[in-house]
């Protein structure tokens, strides 16, 4: 109703620069039933990113919040909103959640004396623009084939595509995944760690709610204010479904595993994953310390551009530590110019995803990341997936990220980064005894030339590593576009590697 209100209508793009609190998903459906399109943007955006997609959607209302707490501070956000309307233009109408508890007193939806910035006129609170809105709305009729929602790529390739999915296709899309990959049941609790930013968001929302299932929501770090965070409300809370990226679960089994034993997670009966590929190490502690060697990993990888999966294991499926099952049900779609070169190019009326991926004996797939960062090294193929699980099996290494660099012999040498256990002192030692662990499980070639130290990669929102802009770091070449990096301070460890 007061999208109605404010004159937005079927076609008209509403953008979403929210925390992950629930009045996402009251804002995400608001969208669909008055039928304007709805443009999920990043918390953790700055300013540029942020407003290049205002821009790019040219959104004329933007719904946002005053902050988010992250590790037991605030995080301010409409100060950024702000600067990014003023970079962007379009935007008429905001409307402010009330997170942080910055709101001044008063009766006088306009004051200007908050404890953050503020435009009157344009700027409302969400209690006075939506709470006092009538409670019933009769949903448009729209056509199948409506736009519903504009979804930016994580830009682990590039600037950021923005890909467009209909009503149908997006609600036929997660509904199908959620309930054939993840057995969904009424009594059920689903919790996928996710930003409303990042399609895993609107899919854990449409895909459960299709049947009426219970998301569980949470804003806040994964160790914070223990590393047992995630294992705590999976006990409190009765997950049955729980769903992370392989980075995360590498960065959490560095804790301990005494942080997930003093917790009861019988209710899971899924575990699921996405984002990368998985080391076998991690992989396996996973599924046996946080699943109990119980609950099945499904393991998927697809794309924002179908909002869903092109590989995920069916029920019908055997699992193996891994593997991704095998090419789910497509979904087709349209798009610009940009999208039929970057996919539809390589092979005739055949789509290229882009990502290298194996079968084994069994049928089953595995994924070695983008075929972009393949490194040819001397002739020879192989995926940083390989160089990067290969150096983890080692005890001393709990991330690692392979890039390609020139080399005047081999035309490209591998360069390892690797952030070291704690328990291990970084140095010639440790470096030497993983480029012979890489030599052994791969084979000489792919040996990494160099052994790099850091603390931290730079990653999406979804925790893919921007091998990109390691490997342009190393080498001194222009980044490119970074407005989809989470973590930009990360870049200066990687120039400042030991």
């Amino acid at each position: 109703n007061y999208l109605d209100s404010k004159g937005v209508g079927v076609g008209d793009t509403v953008g979403l620069y929210m925390p992950m609190v629930p009045e996402v998903i009251s804002i995400l459906y608001g969208c669909f039933k008055v039928g304007a399109i709805a443009v999920p943007v990043f918390s953790g955006f700055g300013v540029d990113a942020t407003a290049t997609r205002i821009d790019d959607a040219e959104c004329t209302v933007l719904f946002t919040g005053d902050g988010f707490y992250r590790r037991g501070s605030d995080v301010r956000l409409k100060g950024t909103a702000d600067e990014a309307i003023d970079e962007a233009g379009h935007v008429e109408a905001v409307v402010v959640y009330d997170r942080l508890g910055t709101r001044a007193d008063g009766d006088d939806p306009d004051v200007s004396d908050h404890d953050i910035p503020w435009t009157a006129g344009r700027d409302r609170w969400w209690d006075e623009a939506v709470a006092t809105q009538d409670d019933e709305f009769e949903t448009r009729e729209l056509d199948s084939s409506q736009e519903s929602m504009l979804l930016y790529s994580s830009g682990t390739t590039g600037k950021p595509k923005g890909i467009v999915h209909t009503h149908a296709g997006v609600n036929v899309q997660c509904a199908k995944e959620l309930y054939f990959g993840f057995d969904l049941k009424p009594a059920d609790r689903f919790f996928w760690v996710s930003d409303i930013g990042w399609m895993m968001g609107p899919w854990t929302l449409i895909g459960n709610h299709h049947f009426g299932n219970t998301v569980f929501m949470y804003e806040g770090a994964p160790d914070y204010p223990e590393p047992d965070r995630y294992w705590e409300m999976i006990d409190r809370h009765g997950i049955t479904q729980f769903g992370i990226s392989p980075t995360a679960v590498r960065a959490l089994r560095k804790h301990g595993d005494e942080w997930v034993e003093d917790r009861d997670l019988s209710s899971l009966r899924l575990l699921g994953s996405t984002g990368e590929p998985w080391d076998p190490a991690s992989w396996q502690w996973f599924y046996e310390t946080v699943g109990g060697g119980e609950a099945p990993v499904i393991n998927i990888s697809g794309g924002t551009e179908i909002c869903g999966c092109f590989l995920m294991p069916m029920p019908i499926q055997d699992l193996k530590p891994c593997t991704l099952g095998g090419p789910g049900l497509e979904s087709l779609w349209s798009g610009d110019e940009r999208y039929l070169e970057e996919y539809w190019s390589t092979w005739e009326d055949l789509w290229d995803h882009g990502d290298w991926a194996q079968t084994d004996e069994d049928g089953l797939w595995f994924l070695h990341g983008r075929a972009d960062d393949a490194l040819n090294v001397a002739g020879r193929k192989v995926g940083p997936a390989e160089v990067e699980g290969a150096a983890i099996e080692h005890d001393g290494v709990n991330q690692a990220a392979a890039v390609g660099v020139p080399d005047e012999t081999t035309g490209t040498a591998v360069v390892l980064y690797v952030v070291a256990e704690e328990r291990y002192e970084e140095g010639d030692e440790l470096r030497e005894a993983v480029r012979r662990l890489v030599g052994e499980e791969l084979g000489k070639p792919f040996r990494p030339r160099e052994v790099l130290f850091v603390d931290e990669f730079p990653k999406t929102q979804s925790g893919k590593i921007i091998r990109r802009a390691i490997g342009a770091t190393y080498s001194g070449e222009d980044l490119g576009d970074m407005s989809s990096i989470e973590n930009p301070e990360a870049l200066e460890e990687i120039e400042a590697a030991r």
